[in-house]
């Protein structure tokens, strides 16, 4: 390896970095590409591995001693091309045939310095000649709902910030979905309540990144009277969140052991959340959150097998014979078919990017937002259309089954 390029990589295999993305590959038989970005495992940083050969992706974590001389082999045995971000500069590696590397640096932390120096000039020169002062600056800083450099509780302990409200570098991904997320919550607040207590439940609450900050959002920043109950299986995961609540003085955020579909701990709720429930679990929670009569219902389903095991179309024969083709047709299926058996039930329903599908796979959030009592014409209307679709594709969708009206059943 070059001795400027060892340094390099010495120096950015940090919690600084971002990702290292490692392409051109000499033989696309092994692989395409590898990216490399940090992770916080047990309190430790490490460098996740992601290598991606044909139609696999494979993950491996490593600790920057032994990343390092990885980043060199794959350089010098299987890639042309190594791009490098970090929070100080932004780093191009060339490998031509004959083996010359050409490494190509931007020191991003001092251009932004330039930047700001440059437009404070502007502005000074601005005010000295009376002229308005007109910002140039392309690259803002996106402003989140928890803003970095505030420390947020639940974020300190459940890893996401520092202390000081820094955003820890490998859970940056985390920070930006929660922020996202709470983004699609202000969306809908004028649906809930205001004039008395917000009933909410949380469907597979896992960890309950997503759980506290509504809470957070809802309780502490717009000081609306909310109820939040989280359920899930993992015992541990809710004595854990538990804790943390009534460390909080959280009083109305609560966690309890059970499964979605068997839940009956309340008569009626305001909004159902339910992330990355696998499988028919979101169907459950949303025909639960159909018969309760809840305003507003959000869902980032995970796991659509069971649209895969039934599809059977003759015409689609020639796409469906390729498995990994049916495993996504049949997930967007499940979920627009979703989508449209809460149309029938009422709400205006919506399918959004939840975040980026580079950061996961799973990135459509489901949103339904009760608009009336739908009409029986229209109603009929949707129902004939749904009818069609599982007819043609010759399936049976759990949601479809749990709410379909009494004159569709056994058709």
């Amino acid at each position: 390896m070059q001795e400027e390029l060892r340094k390099l990589i010495e120096e950015t295999v940090n919690d600084g970095l971002y990702q290292i993305i490692l392409s051109n590959a000499r033989n696309r038989e092994k692989a395409f590409k590898v990216k490399i970005r940090p992770v916080m495992l047990r309190e430790e940083l490490m460098f996740q591995e992601t290598v991606y050969q044909g139609t696999k992706v494979f993950h491996e974590n490593y600790p920057a001693g032994e990343m390092i001389p990885r980043i060199g082999n794959y350089l010098l045995q299987d890639f042309k091309q190594c791009e490098i971000e970090h929070t100080n500069e932004k780093a191009v590696i060339l490998v031509s045939k004959k083996g010359k590397m050409t490494v190509r640096k931007k020191d991003t932390a001092q251009q932004r310095a330039k930047t700001a120096e440059a437009a404070q000039g502007d502005c000074r020169e601005a005010v000295k000649m009376g002229r308005p002062q007109i910002s140039m600056t392309h690259n803002r800083v996106k402003k989140y709902i928890l803003e970095e450099g505030t420390a947020v509780p639940f974020l300190v302990d459940l890893g996401v910030q520092g202390k000081e409200g820094q955003v820890v570098r490998a859970k940056y991904d985390k920070y930006k979905q929660i922020n996202r997320f709470l983004e699609f919550i202000e969306d809908i607040l004028p649906a809930l309540p205001a004039d008395r207590e917000i009933r909410i439940v949380d469907f597979g609450c896992g960890k309950s990144y997503l759980t506290f900050a509504i809470y957070y959002y809802l309780h502490e920043l717009k000081g609306l009277d909310a109820a939040i109950t989280g359920l899930d299986l993992k015992e541990d995961v809710i004595e854990r969140c538990n804790g943390l609540s009534e460390k909080y003085g959280y009083r109305k955020l609560r966690f309890i052991r059970g499964d979605i579909a068997e839940y009956e701990g309340i008569a009626a709720a305001d909004m159902v959340v339910t992330l990355h429930a696998c499988d028919t679990a979101t169907d459950y929670a949303l025909a639960k959150a159909v018969k309760w009569g809840a305003k507003v219902i959000l869902s980032v389903p995970c796991c659509q097998h069971e649209v895969n095991k039934q599809i059977s179309c003759k015409e689609l024969n020639p796409v469906l014979q390729y498995g990994i083709v049916k495993e996504r047709m049949s997930a967007l299926i499940t979920d627009a078919l979703r989508a449209d058996i809460l149309k029938a039930e009422g709400y205006e329903t919506d399918l959004l990017e939840f975040i980026d599908l580079e950061h996961t796979p799973k990135n459509i959030l489901i949103r339904a937002v009760k608009n009336g009592k739908i009409n029986a014409e229209r109603r009929r209307e949707e129902i004939n259309k749904i009818s069609d679709v599982t007819e043609f594709l010759r399936i049976e969708p759990s949601l479809w089954n749990l709410l379909k009206p009494a004159e569709e059943q056994g058709n």
